[in-house]
């Protein structure tokens, strides 16, 4: 068994934990990061990219506003190349309560949330796709956030400070002396082996698990309900501003411009298991007929993916009417000296992708006050390393970046821009056989085509570059194409459903996916895919 010391071990790899990990190692810790799967492929990697104002709480949840706004200065700050800035607008659309505004102004006022009222010619001047029906029209500072770039660069800023990141390593057992957690036994998925890491102090940074691995360290009762969304993107923008209606939040009332595409969002269910997320047609219906109450026309645009996430909703006992909608979406500490007499051990959850870096910040100076140690916080002060020096990410530097290179670099993704270079030096970074690690870093295969016509010549390149034998490559390709599977097929309709059988065509035609070796095929599209199509053509689809 491969033992491992240091003085931090932080559990999870989304946006809090490597939060917590940059701030502990900024703080001068040794620290040590695991996670169960690649980074970021939990909640974070399933959000809808919105960097909030706060404007969705500022009524209902005021202290999560706070945060929010607050939070949404310093990331500004501290990590713009993560960050577009849209800016937002929130709308009274003719389905809505008018009194809602005066309360939404007020709340804006109370928690510090600029904004500012305009026109609704103005409103419709800037987004002309908007629902001609408007009453009233609200800007606040809304932005969108790449969660997976964003935890990227916290690592990379945490291993600058010699801290460690160690994906795929799920934990299997918590460490105890006596009343105090001194680390945990992992399993190394990639290279088959149990790893011991031995540890001054233990951060539980797992987000909607932070229960189950609370209760591992012998501290049962730590209740976070699992809040299921589900979320659609579009294969373009149909607005280029965030743009919430201006209500009490619900289903289906956000649309956020993330990279090329825009995501409307979201449903909010209790559900009793994170990792079983069923999307219904039902709910897709729902948010399609959403969508056409802010931008008519929405639900007969190109619907690209849905996906679902689990937020973490903590509370202290369970309700009883099983509203998620009524959590506090503010952040949750949980110090177990004080709760279960357990040393060496906190619990940071709930929160949000926005206010990822104070949920850090809190955790790690809980920690210095248990171990006697106060050390002050950096991570306000100092921006994230990255690569552009322009500030802000702008949807054009993809296209910028292929013009001055495009006779000199293969092009692999046409979608998302994606160049042989970058493929290759993202195999190589990333050390992994798996394309949807690849995927996350790169966006790869995520275009109008769900890899379509880039994932067999990535195959390719990861097969050269990875060193994998014919089976290697070919299980990589199928469990890629089995993940994309999941987010398409319950959208198939239209444009999409067209953009799906032709996929299948080149897949099972031309490749004949289902009889490559491999570990597993994937469960078969095609007869699924006709089927939907001859209900199409029959007016039942």
């Amino acid at each position: 068994m491969k033992r491992v010391s240091t003085e931090v071990l932080v559990i999870g790899g989304g946006a809090t934990g490597a939060g917590v990990l940059r701030d502990v190692a900024m703080r001068g810790f040794d620290a040590v990061l695991v996670d169960r799967a690649d980074l970021g492929e939990g909640t974070t990697g399933r959000y809808h990219g919105l960097l909030h104002s706060g404007g969705r709480y500022v009524v209902k949840d005021p202290v999560s506003a706070k945060e929010c706004i607050a939070e949404n200065g310093v990331l500004r700050r501290i990590a713009g190349e993560c960050i577009e800035d849209t800016g937002g607008m929130f709308v009274t659309t003719p389905l809505d309560d008018l009194e809602y505004a005066a309360r939404f102004v007020a709340g804006c006022h109370a928690t510090g949330v600029p904004v500012e009222e305009i026109s609704v010619a103005e409103a419709l001047r800037r987004e002309p796709r908007l629902n001609p029906g408007l009453s009233r029209a609200f800007l606040v500072p809304d932005a969108a956030m790449d969660g997976w770039k964003t935890i990227w660069a916290c690592v990379r800023s945490a291993q600058e400070h010699g801290a460690r990141a160690f994906p795929y390593h799920p934990v299997d057992r918590i460490l105890r002396d006596g009343d105090r957690v001194c680390g945990a036994v992992c399993r190394d998925e990639r290279e088959g082996h149990d790893v011991t890491i031995e540890a001054r102090f233990t951060i539980n940074a797992t987000g909607v698990w932070a229960g189950r691995l609370a209760e591992l360290a012998g501290c049962p009762g730590v209740t976070v309900v699992p809040g299921k969304g589900i979320m659609i993107a579009t294969n373009h923008r149909l607005v280029n501003t965030v743009v919430n209606r201006c209500e009490l939040p619900g289903d289906g009332d956000i649309i956020v411009p993330i990279r090329t595409v825009s995501v409307i969002g979201t449903t909010d269910a209790e559900v009793d298991d994170p990792d079983e997320l069923e999307i219904t047609r039902d709910e897709v219906q729902e948010m399609l007929e959403s969508g056409d109450r802010l931008v008519p026309g929405f639900s007969s645009s190109r619907q690209l993916r849905v996906w679902a996430g689990a937020r973490p909703l903590f509370q202290d006992e369970k309700a009883a009417a099983g509203d998620t909608r009524d959590i506090s979406r503010g952040l949750a500490l949980v110090d177990h000296v004080q709760r279960d007499g357990v040393a060496g051990f906190i619990t940071i959850t709930g929160g949000k992708a926005t206010t990822f870096r104070l949920m850090a910040e809190v955790a790690v100076d809980a920690m210095c006050e248990q171990l006697g140690e106060p050390r002050p916080c950096r991570t306000a002060d100092e921006e994230l390393p990255g690569d552009s020096p322009d500030g802000h990410y702008w949807l054009g530097s993809r296209l910028a970046g292929r013009e001055r290179t495009m006779r000199d670099d293969q092009l692999i993704c046409e979608c998302e821009l994606v160049p042989r270079r970058r493929l290759e030096e993202a195999i190589a970074r990333q050390a992994t056989d798996n394309l949807d690690d690849v995927r996350r870093v790169l966006r790869l295969g995520m275009g109008p085509c769900q890899g379509g016509f880039c994932i067999y010549r990535a195959t390719g390149i990861l097969h050269g570059e990875r060193r994998l034998d014919g089976p290697g490559a070919n299980a990589s390709l199928l469990a890629f194409l089995q993940e994309r599977w999941k987010g398409v097929q319950p959208i198939l309709f239209g444009d999409q459903l067209r953009q799906a059988r032709l996929d299948d065509w080149i897949f099972q035609g031309l490749l004949d996916v289902e009889h490559l070796p491999g570990d597993r095929p994937p469960e078969p599209r095609s007869r699924e895919v006709s089927a939907i199509l001859h209900a199409s053509d029959q007016g039942a689809g």
